[in-house]
């Protein structure tokens, strides 16, 4: 399989001087008083914003062991850095590319401080992004003078790099529920690699194995109940359903399975955070489906209709701490990226959440485990940096796309480990639709003919 060429910039390490003659009383800008942030832009991308550490003005060097998680990440395919450099058209007369950051005084808002804060200035990086296809380049690092000529100068820090970043692309040929081909995608071709079977599983225990650990977070939701109760569930709920991953010869490569339905809470038609469905992602290993990963899903209160996620691995040792590897949200009307980036979190030190609720965080995950860290740190070896991404559409899409998913060359040594994360998106997409609120239809190919509750 050859991978797809990415680029990824990633921006860090900021931090912002002002002049003491500019925090004059007028001004009203004091650090004390007045918190910092900026925004990132760069063509045709969304806008990302992060918070700037204030450093005191006799600090002459950025302060050692203050580097920080990166504050903006953007993802390019070669589609991007062709049009941004202008490859993409014989004639482009397309400017060098560059990013600008705007920085501000005040709290951030939910224009990502357009409106909410004080402009204190902008700052311009070019980007070579010719060479970043092949190597790490770095852009700019240390400070740059930021303010009107003439003037006392504030000083803003940052470090923006660009560096490879190879994937491998997958694309389903159709919704994961219609049972379609999975091609990989490199340029413009497009190749089979996998097929993918939607069914119903109905009172069948087979796919239960030995190897799953008791649920170590407790709160009486245990693995063995996940994989549901011989008793009537009271409520609607959409149970059973399943989807294996075969590769070219036919051969079951990974299974995600829907062990606990999702069932509607008391009162509401609506899966709730307090009672998620869940998914287990398997992948075979000696004679039996193993255990891989743990996805659950809710439907979000608010008055922002979103799909809550989390997503754990499960180890192997039963004595080693189940991690987080994932767990945010996206739009359930227009739909978003399932996302899983550990490039945000530092060796050996679990940090946050993952790809944030609030646009004003980091845009990559950061690991969080439950329980003892005596085995806890086992995954920080196995996954680093960015690990998958998977687009999936939303419920208010007239007309809906495939899935598809982006997996890191590093995380790939082998056929199942791709299809483990090519199961993890099916499960991501269809979890979108166990989500729906109970009082609309599903699609006649995820309603089981003798379950009446669809």
């Amino acid at each position: 399989m050859d991978p797809c060429p990415f680029v990824r910039i990633t921006v860090r390490n900021l931090g912002l001087k002002i002049p003491v003659a500019t925090m004059s009383a007028r001004s009203a800008i004091h650090p004390s008083s007045s918190p910092f942030f900026c925004v990132f832009k760069m063509k045709d991308f969304p806008l990302q914003n992060a918070a700037v550490p204030y450093i005191s003005p006799e600090n002459t060097q950025f302060p050692e062991g203050a580097s920080q998680s990166p504050a903006a990440s953007f993802h390019l395919r070669k589609s991007d850095v062709d049009r941004l450099t202008g490859k993409s058209s014989l004639f482009s007369t397309a400017k060098r590319p560059r990013m600008t950051i705007s920085v501000y005084s005040g709290r951030r808002g939910a224009t990502c401080g357009l409106k909410s804060g004080r402009l204190l200035g902008k700052i311009y990086v070019p980007l070579d992004l010719a060479t970043a296809e092949s190597r790490t380049v770095v852009f700019h690092s240390g400070w740059i003078s930021m303010g009107a000529e003439g003037k006392a100068k504030a000083e803003f820090h940052l470090n923006v790099k660009a560096e490879p970043e190879p994937r491998f692309v997958f694309e389903f040929d159709g919704e994961p529920e219609c049972s379609p081909q999975i091609f990989q995608i490199r340029g413009n071709s497009r190749q089979p690699v996998f097929t993918c079977k939607f069914s119903f599983r109905s009172g069948d225990r087979n796919q239960r194995s030995r190897s799953v650990p008791a649920d170590s977070r407790g709160g009486g939701r245990g693995w063995l109940s996940s994989f549901g109760s011989e008793r009537e569930r009271a409520g609607k709920e959409r149970k059973g359903w399943s989807v294996t991953i075969h590769d070219l010869s036919g051969s079951p490569v990974a299974v995600a399975s829907m062990v606990t339905p999702f069932v509607a809470s008391p009162g509401s038609d609506r899966v709730s955070r307090s009672n998620p469905g869940c998914w287990l992602i398997l992948r075979p290993g000696d004679g039996t489906w193993k255990p891989w990963g743990r996805l659950e899903a809710w439907r979000e209160r608010g008055t922002a209709d979103v799909l809550g996620y989390r997503f754990e691995i499960i180890p192997e040792l039963a004595s080693a701490a189940v991690v987080v590897l994932a767990e945010s949200t996206l739009n359930c009307g227009k739909g978003g990226n399932f996302v899983i980036d550990l490039s945000s979190s530092r060796t050996g030190t679990p940090a946050g959440s993952a790809t944030p609720r609030s646009a004003a965080a980091s845009p990559g995950c950061s690991p969080c485990g439950s329980g003892d860290y005596g085995h806890g740190l086992w995954p920080y070896c196995l996954y680093r940096g960015f690990v998958m991404a998977a687009h999936v559409d939303g419920e208010g899409r007239s007309k809906r796309t495939a899935p598809t998913a982006e997996i890191s060359v590093q995380h790939v040594n082998c056929t199942e480990d791709a299809a483990v994360f090519v199961a993890l998106a099916a499960a991501a997409d269809l979890s979108v639709k166990a989500c729906t609120l109970f009082s609309q239809k599903l699609p006649k190919e995820l309603c089981a003919p003798q379950d009446s509750h669809f």
